[in-house]
């Protein structure tokens, strides 16, 4: 989820940065010089790609269609390419067809000092793989921060381990990263938190972890080292993460997050749905209920996000609404819903394929994109409760009455004071004037939501006026979300009709062919 109008009232370019990237830059031989293009910041400039001996390239599933287009424009140039990251590992056929000259696969803390070998050696292609080891990454270097424009992000990105301890049979991350979590130490990343607090970030920091609290031991570990960092340097970044909903059983890990100054927190929850989730085997989130978990961490002090996924086998009519139900009742306000995808070599991939219900290899994880197999009801009712429930989770009125709701429970969380000292690093400024500015108008004047808007903000300068500024970048949400379900909408109702039509054509050519051969036969 990129939330373009969102962060134009920010005047950023994009939400996260490309730590991947920085990371190959600060793992390569550093001698190099180099030159970091974000294309979802901006283009490369003619004069970048004359200045290039080698272009290295890394993208993501989603990504896919930029970095062959980018991969043919290096060829164009006549530059030698190399590619890395999670698409290139899943689907390395489909880079090196596009003219990839070297496959940087899998992690490259083991993969690139291959790579540079053969540079070295002057060999003109080569693939480089891991073959199953994984790299300590307590020894990965602090990423080249400085290479970034950092005026272009609403977050900056770090990472502290790899790998999750599950087995969701949808889930690549175990297929990528493994399911054993390998963490950095905790004096590691607070060199990579010095550095960036060396080059005057003073914003907000995501844990990009897939699961944060993967090793519950090393975590804690790391926080009690957090704390008085954070103290000394007064609380220069607030911090979100991702984790497993587990995180609810554990409430001293929970309230060490929080004295961090940990603010949100994304949860795989994907359905209500027991039935579904034990099918695709996240037992995690079956063990307790749902609902309880998502409170109790809400009420601990941390805004919950969350995902949900429409689809799994097996699942019985009216899925949706029963996911729009969960999100109105746990007052959730940021929950991001998809169509399931069956992505490379995922568990779920390898047993449609065995079943003959895959429909394509590739995948493509956004909310605009249908599901690439046969599900075991019919897709055009997913496909109807998709558009259905992504309407009534982002209708404005609803949405504000959840973020006020989930801000009124942070209001009541008690926790160990923080001891900020007040100062003046982050005054207002125009953009941000101009944003709060743009809210107010659209949300308390414009739109038939102003007196909601109005009495809310009322409310929350009496019960939680320290939660007023995060509880506006929320609301904030919404003026992507408006726009945005009316292309989800569009975009799955056009791919639908041309899957409806394709089955059509294929049903009249089933009938067809007996009677032909019936015809021949007479003749």
């Amino acid at each position: 989820m990129s939330f373009e109008k969102t962060l134009a009232l920010l005047d950023r370019k994009a939400m996260l940065p490309p730590l991947g990237l920085i990371t190959v830059a600060a793992i390569l031989p550093q001698a190099w010089n180099f030159k970091l293009v974000d294309r979802n910041v901006r283009d490369v400039t003619e004069a970048e790609w004359a200045w290039a001996d080698l272009v290295i390239l890394s993208a993501m599933i989603v990504q896919k269609e930029d970095l062959l287009d980018q991969i043919g424009e290096a060829k164009h140039r006549q530059k030698r390419v190399a590619v890395g990251g999670p698409y290139p590992t899943a689907l390395p056929d489909e880079a090196a067809g596009a003219g990839a000259d070297y496959l940087i696969l899998d992690e490259g803390e083991i993969t690139l000092p291959l790579f540079v070998a053969a540079i070295a050696q002057g060999q003109p292609s080569g693939t480089f793989r891991s073959h199953g080891e994984k790299p300590d990454v307590s020894f990965t270097p602090i990423p080249r921060f400085e290479l970034l424009d950092f005026d272009a992000y609403a977050e900056m990105s770090v990472q502290f381990s790899r790998g999750c301890p599950f087995q969701c049979e949808f889930c690549d991350i175990i297929v990528l990263y493994g399911r054993k979590p390998r963490t950095k130490s905790p004096g590691q990343l607070l060199a990579e938190l010095d550095r960036l607090y060396e080059l005057g970030w003073r914003r907000s920091i995501f844990m990009v972890d897939d699961n944060f609290i993967g090793n519950k031991r090393n975590v804690k570990l790391f926080l009690t080292e957090l704390l008085p960092w954070m103290v000394e340097h007064r609380y220069p970044f607030s911090f979100a993460t991702e984790a497993s909903v587990d995180l609810a059983q554990d409430q001293e890990l929970m309230e060490q997050m929080v004295a961090c100054n940990f603010g949100a927190v994304f949860l795989g929850i994907e359905t209500p749905d027991e039935a579904s989730l034990t099918l695709t085997q996240k037992h995690q989130n079956t063990r307790d209920s749902l609902s309880d978990a998502v409170l109790r961490i809400t009420r601990t002090g941390l805004r919950v996000m969350a995902g949900f996924i429409i689809g799994f086998d097996g699942e019985e009519k009216g899925a949706g609404d029963r996911i729009v139900k969960f999100v109105e009742q746990t007052s959730i306000p940021t929950a991001l819903f998809s169509m399931l995808q069956a992505l490379p070599d995922t568990a779920l991939s390898h047993r449609l394929t065995r079943e003959g219900r895959l429909r394509s290899k590739s995948a493509n994880i956004n909310q605009t994109t249908l599901m690439n197999f046969v599900p075991t009801r019919p897709l055009e009712d997913i496909a109807h409760e998709y558009i259905d429930a992504f309407w009534q989770l982002y209708d404005p009125e609803k949405f504000l009455d959840r973020a006020y709701r989930h801000y009124r429970m942070l209001g009541e969380a008690t926790y160990p004071d923080k001891g900020r000292e007040k100062d003046d690093r982050n005054p207002i400024t125009w953009v941000t004037l101009r944003a709060l500015l743009t809210i107010c108008w659209r949300q308390g004047v414009w739109r038939k939501t102003r007196w909601q808007f109005w009495r809310n903000l009322v409310q929350m300068l009496r019960h939680n006026p320290g939660g007023v500024s995060s509880y506006l970048a929320v609301c904030a949400q919404i003026e992507h979300f408006m726009e945005y379900r009316h292309i989800v909408r569009d975009e799955i109702e056009a791919q639908l009709a041309d899957y409806l039509a394709e089955e059509a054509r294929l049903q009249t050519q089933t009938v067809l062919e007996p009677v032909r051969v019936a015809e021949s036969m007479i003749h």
